[in-house]
């Protein structure tokens, strides 16, 4: 699944909305602008890279290459649309879940002009909404797919107290003492951002089978070219 990079997910929804509303949803998105408060419940959700609304009108689209007079025929579609874009850790289901709980007036907001939107709250009706108009990602790079964000700002944060302990250690007038001291208060405050980050939840029984045939190849080609070394 071409959605899925490691422990990241990209997500892309396209929305139809009628052109005789689309400045209602021009005036809602400078409202959430002007009032971040509407909107902090994303901020709370750890687990989301960024998430984007963006309006899309109905002859802005990229012409389909059809002869015209005097040129190339634009593509002008009925509706306009709204796309939103987002990337997050974990599953589908446990980012709709979590975006339902944490904003579910926002999300009404951001969508109320969306052709058929039913609401976030009951969840169901919304994850068939998000089901029936998500594009797959055609690709999807992600430079650490070991690693979701939380694990590296825990990384960061362990970088830090590393580079305060060797400037410390590397200044004669620090006693023994004094040096353990100071490792011993590092160790306590990175006590979270030391574990192993651990594996990617399975977003599907497709994308873990290909998991683990990608694994045993690896594994294969490994121990060949050992052999042929030795």
């Amino acid at each position: 699944m071409s959605n899925i990079a490691g422990k990241a997910y990209a997500m892309n929804v396209i929305t139809p909305m009628k052109p005789s509303r689309t400045w209602i949803t021009r005036f809602l998105f400078m409202f959430s602008r002007a009032t971040p408060g509407t909107l902090k419940g994303l901020l709370g959700l750890s687990i989301i890279h960024f998430a984007r609304w963006v309006i899309i009108k109905n002859n802005d689209w990229p012409d389909m290459g059809g002869p015209k007079k005097g040129g190339i025929e634009k593509q002008k579609l009925k509706n306009d649309y709204m796309l939103f874009c987002s990337n997050f850790n974990g599953t589908w289901d446990q980012y709709i879940d979590a975006f339902s709980d944490g904003i579910p007036s926002g999300l009404d907001l951001l969508w109320y002009t969306s052709i058929k939107y039913p609401h976030s709250i009951p969840i169901t009706p919304f994850k068939n909404y998000i089901v029936h108009n998500q594009i797959t990602t055609d690709y999807y790079y992600n430079a650490t797919p070991g690693a979701g964000q939380r694990d590296i700002k825990a990384a960061f944060r362990v970088r830090e107290e590393l580079e305060k302990l060797q400037k410390m250690h590397g200044d004669l007038k620090v006693s023994p003492e004094e040096f353990q001291k100071a490792y011993n208060k590092a160790l306590a405050r990175l006590q979270n951002s030391l574990p192993s980050p651990g594996f990617a939840p399975v977003a599907s029984i497709d994308s873990e089978r290909a998991s683990g045939h990608r694994i045993r190849f690896v594994n294969y080609w490994s121990r060949t070219f050992k052999k042929a070394i030795d």
